[in-house]
């Protein structure tokens, strides 16, 4: 019987675990942190062996192969041991993607790619179709192999997943774009991170189809280098393309087949140049699942946008407040200061990982009349904002930002929670910090 041992113990680890015991491999997790109750339950459910609060090395290091967690970077210790001993380390898409035989839609992009699965699972979901929604998002996708069958997944891949995948393989790949994140992760070379994002695409054969934004610099220009065997179907709001979906002049069309599809930009519900690229990129993939153009158009008019992505609150005295904690990067920010139309109260902060603030200076110079930073260690931001905006204040807690926002924002003006920075400083992730800013703000 192989041994496997699983690092970390979240939705991902607990998930791979379970999925090897039902293979029947002799499985062992470690975490080094403390395991969630709920998943310590599951492990203890399936008599799965576990540690916790730290790293048993002789029980690690003796296993045919490691499933690691995204969330575990090559540096940790017992990492770099396994690599060194020449130990194979898969992340949980390629060992669930092993033992499974359903159609894969797999999206990624430095921005978007949560609300485009979201809409296509909605989309897949409005057509009736058995469809199971994993990877970054919701439950894990090993789990789903191991206890449920759907002749479809819609996954979104995140570059540390797909840094740990080798022979898998999407049906359908989706790459929205590439902007610089995660620089720390992938030694300060962008390079690196290009390489893999553009993961996504190994493995596909002539019968498959890859989604690639036109419009996006970086994407196009690594096209060529990375070959790609895939059909290819651009999407621009730039320029008209033959097969593939675009936007111009307030109206989006897919062309693909022998029945175009085309709709309004204003009927969407979820606004901002961006979404229309999620939009498209959607819509192109409900044309390949050959779904109906009235079911695309009905599922794209009722999507509501996801927890934590421009999240409308609540309004307080005039004062309207957005939560867009998942704006984990400088692109994300910018994406949500274009959006907006009236004065802003930024909340900005978190864990830096190698952020040039640059592209967001002139959006936040238009519009931005005074930063709340919301971090252990704001020297960067006064730094990089100190002479674009009048009034800059420091806070080390949700509750504090809200309060600091509330009395510098007046009526007509909004707060955006839009940190561009990730959130281990000072909250579990970009959910809790979500979270407790709408606890917040529902307390003023």
């Amino acid at each position: 019987m192989n041994k496997i041992a699983v690092l970390g113990g979240g939705e991902s680890g607990a998930g791979a675990a379970i999925l090897a015991k039902v293979k029947g491999f002799d499985v062992f997790l470690s975490d080094f942190s403390t395991i969630d109750p709920e998943y310590r339950q599951m492990l203890d459910r399936y008599d799965i062996p576990f540690e916790e609060g730290r790293h048993t090395r002789e029980r690690i290091l003796d296993a045919d192969e490691i499933i690691k967690s995204p969330g575990i970077p090559d540096t940790a210790p017992i990492v770099a041991t396994a690599i060194t001993m020449g130990i194979p380390i898969i992340s949980e898409i390629e060992f669930a993607g092993r033992y499974d035989s359903a159609r894969k839609i797999c999206i990624t992009g430095s921005n978007g790619k949560t609300t485009t699965t979201s809409l296509i699972y909605h989309m897949l979901c409005e057509a009736g179709l058995n469809v199971g929604l994993g990877g970054n998002i919701g439950k894990s996708y090993a789990l789903q192999v191991a206890t449920e069958h759907h002749d479809i997944y819609v996954l979104e891949l995140s570059s540390f997943q797909l840094d740990g995948m080798y022979d898998f393989k999407a049906d359908i790949a989706i790459l929205l774009n590439i902007t610089p994140d995660h620089l720390d992760r992938y030694d300060h070379n962008m390079q690196n991170y290009i390489n893999a994002k553009f993961r996504i695409t190994q493995n596909m054969s002539q019968e498959d189809c890859f989604i690639f934004c036109s419009d996006d610099e970086i994407t196009v220009n690594n096209l060529n280098r990375i070959v790609v065997k895939a059909q290819m179907l651009p999407i621009s709001q730039e320029r008209k393309v033959e097969c593939g979906a675009w936007a111009l002049g307030g109206t989006m069309h897919v062309e693909y087949g022998s029945d175009p599809f085309e709709m309004q930009v204003g009927d969407l519900p979820i606004v901002g140049r961006h979404n229309v690229y999620n939009s498209m990129a959607a819509a192109m993939t409900g044309k390949l699942m050959s779904i109906t153009n009235e079911r695309i158009r009905k599922a794209l008019c009722s999507f509501m946008p996801v927890e934590h992505r421009m999240e409308k609150v609540l309004s307080v005295g005039g004062v309207l407040y957005i939560n867009d904690s998942k704006a984990t990067n400088v692109n994300s920010t910018w994406y949500a200061l274009e959006c907006m139309k009236t004065k802003v109260v930024l909340i900005l902060g978190g864990t830096d990982k190698g952020n040039d603030y640059e592209p967001i200076y002139n959006l936040v110079k238009e519009k931005v009349k005074a930063i709340v930073c919301l971090g252990v260690d704001n020297a960067k931001i006064h730094r990089c904002f100190e002479d674009k905006v009048e009034t800059i204040v420091d806070t080390a807690s949700a509750e504090d930002a809200v309060r600091a926002a509330s009395k510098l924002a007046s009526d007509g003006d909004t707060v955006l929670l839009s940190p561009c920075c990730a959130s281990f400083d000072l909250f579990k992730n970009y959910e809790d910090r979500g979270r407790k800013f709408k606890a917040a703000v529902r307390n003023l």
